[in-house]
């Protein structure tokens, strides 16, 4: 099987982080970035659709998946540290220029990657991975409140990581002929990850990290406006996190970005992987 995916772990920085890597690492490479609650997971079947032409590295952050998960004394968690893990991480695997898929917490990481360091980044993908002020729904409202005090809403930041809450990011959004195209697999996964000990704390602590990240758009955005990386925005447009003018907001700061809205919630990996897929293949073929 010349294109099966390895599942490997290397140490970084003194801690473990696990990742999935398909395709010949002599042929361009694409490194997934995933969100919240997932991990490396979701990139399954995206691996296997791209790795005959592609070679692909997807992580698990640290604190998700397969990765080490030190708890909240022991480790910064905040989007700057896991930021610098990722990219010691491409570092380690000697992984100087490549192209990025970001996705929900994916972006906030990834950009500040490319923003430092534009020039090891051949071309930008954003699936659900914010940007702008303008992806902004009503449903931060609630987490914006508690990223300010730590104590505002902070039962409903807890709930949302119950399996209701979980399952809810997967399936908002999705047209119902297209529900059965849902694999309970992913939630199921991402909540016994969430259930470890000393996870929720965690995602807690990330949370109320969040903001952190806003600070960082004018960054991304003169970013896109200096260097213009080639980039493909696939965006599930019925999506109650991140909003489907987020996807447009590109466009200001990257006029050339190619933007596609998808029948799809937050996660159109999902429901939608096939024509992601084929979006993925043939962006890149044409600017790599």
């Amino acid at each position: 099987m010349p294109f099966a995916t390895r599942y490997r772990t290397i140490t970084v920085q003194g801690l473990e982080v696990f990742y999935r890597e398909a395709g010949d690492p002599s042929r361009p490479t694409l490194v997934l970035l995933h969100g919240f609650p997932a991990s490396s997971f979701m990139f399954r079947e995206l691996i296997g659709a791209l790795a005959d032409r592609f070679h692909l590295v997807a992580p698990d952050h640290v604190g998700f998946g397969r990765s080490a998960m030190p708890s909240i004394d022991e480790f910064d968690y905040t989007f700057e540290r896991l930021s610098e893990i990722t990219l010691a991480f491409l570092d380690e695997l000697g992984l100087d220029r490549f192209a990025l898929y970001v996705q929900d917490y994916g972006a906030p990481i990834g950009l500040r990657i490319a923003s430092r360091h534009p020039d090891r980044v051949t071309a930008l993908i954003s699936q659900n991975g914010n940007a702008y002020v303008d992806g902004f729904t009503p449903f931060w409202d609630g987490l914006f409140a508690y990223a300010g005090d730590g104590v505002t809403n902070a039962e409903a930041a807890r709930a949302s990581m119950d399996p209701d809450g979980t399952r809810w990011v997967y399936t908002h959004g999705v047209p119902a002929e297209r529900r059965e195209r849902l694999a309970p697999d992913a939630w199921v996964v991402d909540q016994a990850a969430l259930d470890r000990p000393g996870n929720r704390q965690i995602q807690l602590a990330l949370f109320r990290d969040y903001p952190s990240n806003i600070d960082e758009y004018p960054e991304f955005q003169e970013y896109f406006r200096t260097h213009r990386p080639p980039a493909l925005v696939a965006w599930g447009e019925h999506d109650e996190i991140f909003g489907p003018d987020g996807a447009r907001a590109f466009a200001r700061d990257l006029p050339d970005a190619e933007i596609h809205l998808l029948d799809a919630g937050h996660y159109a990996l999902e429901t939608s992987g096939d024509a992601i897929a084929a979006l993925v293949r043939g962006f890149l073929g044409r600017v790599l």
